[in-house]
């Protein structure tokens, strides 16, 4: 209809009331960030912070200017989506087309006999998919030992003991994340190295939390990648929630800090606190993110109640070395797995739930918010074999 208007433009001169119409129609508004203090620099605060733009007597006015004037009401987009829809998503985007895990066995096996050449076959498919070693070995001893005991007589039988191997892997690490409402706020520091989608998965995340009616908050500490604040600002816009930040180049701490306090005062159920991001190998980094978990810490002695690490599922073994590091020196309680859609094998939630121990909180297989959802131990096992709900094959 728009471009209809546009060609109509230049030959009907006698619509004066159709083209004001159409110039009414395009208007946008923006917010404004707020800034935040660390509490190490409380004494200095005066001197320092002159030129920001936030002191705490004034963060209810800031804030006011990231959110909508009602806080707008949980729709049908929002709400979770069924297991089975999910299930189909996962299949329709996980590893696009057949699986690169189970793809053509059926000719490594004539006459119907499984030996050790299926079994070596699986093994390097494993590995290249990301499982790791470790992972790996795992899962071939239970059933090499299924082979030699004569119970694996065919390709449907090899598929189901490997399902369940996974299954036996994986289900005791699907731990969704609970909010304990009791804590107001219930703090999450978000770390992960740059691009694995800490920023994205925090605005996704206030989505699914304030569509549980819950008060959301977020605070933007990566205060180093430029436009990391202005990113976080418009998905608090998006979500219609609060949003406590500094200028580019702020002491993170000081803005989580802030957030804390402002949490605690409005009554916040959920703060998602975002982080920097830069190479996991840089000292410096992890040493700053150890002082934004003390910082919260000081405002409330159980906080961070949960330090989630966003990981992207095609950095393969890199991102299993992220989780080592990050997890030594923050103690990571939970893992979000980003990016499941593109060229990623999956491998690295069998490696992070094996050797790790890590709770798999949330997958991301998708831009969309609809593509982010609580992890399924059964459904991923699925999609990454092509197989249904039930266990059966299907169609690649």
């Amino acid at each position: 209809m728009f471009g209809f208007r546009w060609k109509k433009k230049s030959d009907d001169a006698a619509q004066p009331a159709e083209q004001e119409a159409q110039k009414t129609a395009n208007e946008a508004a923006v917010g404004q960030p707020e800034q935040a203090a660390d509490s190490a620099a409380l004494e200095r605060r005066p001197a320092d912070k002159q030129t920001q733009n936030t002191e705490p007597a004034r963060e209810s006015a800031s804030e006011s200017q990231t959110r909508s004037p009602s806080a707008a009401e949980p729709t049908a987009e929002s709400t979770t989506q069924p297991k089975v829809s999910l299930f189909k998503r996962l299949r329709a985007r996980l590893n696009r087309g057949d699986s690169w895990l189970t793809y053509d066995l059926a000719n490594l096996i004539p006459g119907g006999r499984i030996d050790e050449q299926v079994l070596e076959e699986l093994e390097t498919r494993l590995i290249v998919g990301d499982v790791g070693v470790e992972t790996t070995e795992r899962i071939l001893e239970g059933l090499r030992k299924k082979v030699a005991r004569k119970e694996l007589s065919n390709l449907d039988a090899l598929l189901g003991a490997l399902r369940a191997t996974l299954l036996e892997i994986l289900q005791p690490y699907a731990q969704p994340l609970v909010v304990d409402r009791s804590s107001a706020p219930f703090a999450i520091l978000v770390v992960g190295v740059n691009g694995a989608g800490k920023t994205t998965t925090i605005g996704k995340l206030a989505r699914l939390f304030k569509s549980q009616g819950m008060r959301v908050m977020l605070a933007a500490g990566d205060t180093f990648r430029a436009a990391a604040v202005e990113q976080l600002q418009i998905w608090g816009q998006r979500n219609d929630v609060a949003v406590i930040a500094q200028a580019t180049g702020a002491d993170p701490a000081a803005v989580v800090f802030d957030a804390m306090q402002a949490a605690q005062a409005r009554r916040i159920d959920v703060l998602l606190a975002d982080t920097a991001g830069r190479l996991h190998t840089q000292s410096n980094l992890m040493e700053e993110l150890k002082k934004v978990k003390r910082v919260m810490g000081r405002v409330d002695a159980r906080a961070p109640h949960e330090v989630l690490l966003v990981l992207d599922a095609s950095q393969g073994q890199n991102a299993l070395q992220q989780a080592r590091l990050f997890n030594e020196a923050l103690g990571v309680s939970g893992v979000v797995i980003t990016k499941l859609d593109g060229t990623a094998k999956g491998g690295i939630v069998f490696a992070v739930a094996s050797e790790l121990q890590l709770p798999v909180r949330y997958i991301g297989v998708g831009e969309s918010a609809e593509d982010f959802a609580a992890f399924d131990a059964e459904a991923f096992v699925d999609a990454l074999l092509k197989r249904d709900a039930s266990g059966a094959a299907t169609p690649g």
